[in-house]
């Protein structure tokens, strides 16, 4: 059971109504994670700015969603992981994709060095070293698109630490955890 209720679109009102109708009409789904953001207008209006700003940046929708699967497994956020599997498939990555992002790899030099860069930020909450930031400035990366991988692990570890404490009801196929080595 969620500790955040979902809210009804068909019971919503005022700005709540009208954000949740904009999700429908743009996605053509509303995803539960919205729904419970919207319990809290400013929430859910502040997500959907800061979601629509970065895919309006110089980043492509494929390495925002190597990057959402990089942080969500970091994160150990199933709803997140979950939901990008399957948008990620929407915008054209592949299983070995998905999978590979998810543990913060791919085939891709530039990719891969993006995705280490993200778990970086994660796991050392933000403190990370020139070095990491050289590595990917290397990679090909200039300063706007590394604050732009900034925005979307900031962005992605909003939704994570959002579902885990509202325990959002999972709307998508489950994706199961990967496995921890030891």
């Amino acid at each position: 059971m969620s500790r955040l209720q979902a809210v009804n679109p068909a019971e919503a009102t005022g700005k709540t109504k009208d954000l949740l109708s904009e999700v429908q009409k743009k996605l053509g789904v509303t995803p539960n994670m919205m729904k419970t953001m919207a319990q809290s207008p400013a929430v859910l209006e502040a997500y959907l700015n800061f979601s629509g700003a970065l895919s309006n940046g110089s980043l492509n929708a494929k390495i925002r969603e190597q990057i959402a699967l990089a942080v969500g497994e970091a994160n150990s956020c199933g709803y997140c992981v979950s939901a990008h599997t399957t948008i990620g498939k929407m915008v054209g990555l592949s299983e070995d994709d998905i999978n590979y992002s998810r543990q913060s790899s791919s085939g891709n030099t530039k990719t891969d060095a993006a995705l280490k860069f993200a778990r970086a930020i994660v796991l050392e909450r933000g403190e990370v070293s020139d070095t990491d930031v050289q590595q990917v400035r290397n990679a090909g990366f200039t300063d706007g698109e590394i604050a732009e991988i900034i925005g979307s692990v900031s962005l992605n570890i909003f939704t994570n630490y959002f579902n885990h404490i509202a325990e959002t009801e999972l709307d998508f196929p489950k994706v199961e955890a990967l496995k921890k080595s030891a």
